[in-house]
């Protein structure tokens, strides 16, 4: 019998109240949503990994769980940026489509830039540059092995 190795994550979901609200949000912040999206489910393809946006109560449902959350949930998302001056247009281009900003644009005790914004469900997103890695030009982590 052959195992499985995992070698990435594929799909991120995140249960929305609104489809329609939240897949208008991710596409102005420049995400592209897949023809493969329907009226239940939105797809956006990030390079080697797919961003879902899924009904917040559905999705609890499949995992069988409570949909009754709120606070910290122990995950944030993150987008690394090319360049430190990058963080600051992002984080500016959230605040116009109406996002919240949780914590402004700062250098960080690792040695980095980053800031943090909620989505209009309360996902939390790290926006940073980490002078130690490189993101190509479509936007992919490169970490060595």
């Amino acid at each position: 019998m052959n195992v499985l190795v995992m070698k990435a994550i594929s799909v991120v979901t995140l249960g929305v109240q609104n489809l329609e609200v939240a897949s208008r949000f991710y596409e102005q912040l420049g995400f592209i949503k897949s023809e493969k999206s329907s009226k239940s489910i939105v797809w956006f393809s990030t390079g080697g990994t797919a961003l879902a946006l899924y009904s917040w109560k559905s999705l609890a449902g499949d995992a069988g769980v409570s949909d009754l959350s709120s606070g910290f949930r122990g995950v944030t998302l993150a987008i690394n940026m090319q360049y430190k001056e990058l963080v600051n247009e992002y984080i500016e281009k959230v605040r116009r489509l109406g996002g919240k900003i949780v914590k402004e644009p700062a250098s960080v005790f690792w040695g980095g830039y980053s800031s943090y914004f909620s989505d209009p469900d309360g996902h939390l997103w790290e926006v940073a540059w980490n002078p130690i890695t490189t993101v190509d030009d479509i936007g992919n982590l490169e970490i060595e092995k």
